[in-house]
C-alpha cells in the first residue's frame, strides 16, 4: 500500500514541521518516505503545504498527483487543494478554520483542531501535533509509538511533555484512545 497524504495550510501554522515528523514516523517503522513542501514568500500567512508519500515499496516519483489524504489547517488550503484529494479519499478539516467544506466524495473528519490546542494548551501553536494525532487516529498510516518517537525527536527541548498532550488530544479527536 502507498499513501499519498498533502498537509495544507498557512505559514505559521507548523504544516511544513509536521510533515516532517510523519515521514520520520514512517522511517521509524522501516517503511519508505518522501517527504516535499512548498510555502510562499511570506513568513506567516502565505500559503504552505507539505507532501508525503508512505510505501511499503521503493517510490518511484516524489510528487503527489492525487492525494489520498488531504489534512487542510485553513479555509484557503482547504479550497486551494480540495481538487487533488482522490474521489473517495479522505479529507481532514479544522474545524476552527474552516466554516465552507467544499462538496466532496471523500470520507469527511471536521474537527476543531486549533480551537483544542487553544482551550487545553493555551497555545495555537500546538495545533500542528494536535493535527498529526487526529491524522493518525483517524488513519492508523503510521503507529502511536512510531508519530510520538517522531514528535519527541523534532520539538525543542523542553516542550515535550506538552507536544505529548497534544498528541493524545489529536488522537482523542481522531477516534484512536
Amino acid at each position: 500500500m502507498t499513501w499519498h497524504i498533502s498537509l495544507a495550510g498557512t505559514g505559521g501554522q507548523g504544516i511544513i514541521l509536521a510533515g516532517i515528523i510523519l515521514a520520520e514516523a514512517a522511517i521509524l517503522e522501516g517503511k519508505q518516505a518522501i517527504q516535499t513542501q512548498s510555502y510562499g514568500p511570506e513568513a506567516r500567512g502565505g500559503a504552505s503545504k507539505a507532501e508525503v508519500i508512505i510505501s511499503e515499496q521503493p517510490i518511484d516519483y516524489p510528487k503527489i498527483i492525487v492525494a489520498d489524504i488531504l489534512l487542510a489547517m485553513s479555509q484557503e488550503a482547504c479550497t486551494k487543494y480540495i481538487g487533488y484529494l482522490k474521489k473517495g479519499g479522505k479529507l481532514i478539516v479544522d474545524a476552527t478554520n474552516i466554516a465552507d467544506i467544499p462538496a466532496v466524495d471523500a470520507d469527511i473528519l471536521s474537527a476543531p483542531i486549533t480551537k483544542a490546542a487553544r482551550d487545553h494548551l493555551k497555545k495555537d501553536m500546538f495545533a500542528n501535533i494536535v493535527a498529526l494525532g487526529v491524522l493518525v487516529g483517524s488513519t492508523g498510516i503510521v503507529g502511536r509509538d512510531a508519530i510520538l518517537q517522531a514528535v519527541l525527536a523534532r520539538v525543542p527541548k523542553g516542550t515535550e511533555e506538552v507536544n505529548t498532550k497534544a498528541l493524545e488530544i489529536g488522537f482523542d479527536l481522531g477516534g484512536k484512545k
